[in-house]
C-alpha cells in the first residue's frame, strides 16, 4: 500500500475547517496511513495560525503546545498563557474546580446516578489566561493530579524525524515534585 500524499493546504483545512469537512474526508485522512512529512507539516500549520515568534515542538492537546521559549521547553495555552516547564505538570498550574460534594457532584449526574463523594472527586482543569475547559479528572480524594504525557521529545525528535532538538531542559525526568517542594518552601518561609 502507498502512503497518500496530502497537500498542505488540506492539512490546515482539517484544522481550521474540521467541524465542517465532509466526514468522508475527515474519516479517509485519519485511517490512511500517515505521509512521511505529516507531522512537520501539522507543525508549520499550527505555527501559522498561531503566529507564535516561539517554535512549536509538539502539540500535547487541541490547546496546548510545547514550545521552544529562550532555548527552553515550556507548555503554551492556545491563548497565549504560559504553563511553565513541559517536564511539570501543566495541571499544577490551571485554575481547578474541584466537585467533591453531594450538591456539585449531583450538577453532572443527578441525586440517583451521582458517586459517593466519599469515594470520588471530579476536578475540573481550566486554563487562567481564557478560561478554556482543558481536562476532566475522576478520582480518589486526595489523589494527586495526573500527569498523562511527558514525551521524550530528543528520542521523537532523534529517532522519528531524524532530526536534533536544541534545548537546556531536555532531560526526560518528571520535574513536578520540584515545584511542588518549591512552592512548599515559598510558604514557610512567608510563614517565617
Amino acid at each position: 500500500m502507498t502512503r497518500p500524499i496530502y497537500p498542505i493546504n488540506l492539512i490546515k483545512d482539517l484544522y481550521i475547517k474540521r467541524h465542517k469537512m465532509p466526514w468522508d474526508t475527515v474519516k479517509k485522512i485519519m485511517s490512511s496511513p500517515k505521509d512521511l512529512d505529516r507531522f512537520k507539516k501539522w507543525i508549520r500549520v499550527l505555527q501559522e495560525e498561531l503566529g507564535w515568534e516561539e517554535k512549536i515542538v509538539l502539540p500535547i492537546h487541541e490547546h496546548l503546545f510545547i514550545v521552544n521559549k529562550d532555548n527552553r521547553l515550556i507548555v503554551k495555552g492556545k491563548c497565549g498563557y504560559e504553563y511553565g516547564d513541559y517536564r511539570e505538570n501543566w495541571k499544577l498550574r490551571c485554575s481547578i474546580y474541584v466537585r467533591k460534594d453531594e450538591d456539585s457532584l449531583n450538577e453532572l449526574w443527578g441525586e440517583l446516578l451521582s458517586p459517593d463523594p466519599h469515594w470520588t472527586e471530579f476536578r475540573e482543569y481550566y486554563c487562567p489566561g481564557c478560561g478554556t475547559l482543558l481536562d476532566v479528572e475522576n478520582v480518589p480524594p486526595g489523589y494527586p493530579p495526573i500527569f498523562e504525557f511527558l514525551p521524550d521529545l530528543e528520542g521523537f525528535y532523534k529517532e522519528w524525524l531524524d532530526e536534533e532538538i536544541e534545548a537546556e531542559n531536555l532531560s526526560f525526568e518528571d520535574k513536578s515534585m520540584d515545584l511542588v517542594d518549591k512552592w512548599s518552601k515559598e510558604l514557610e518561609s512567608e510563614r517565617e
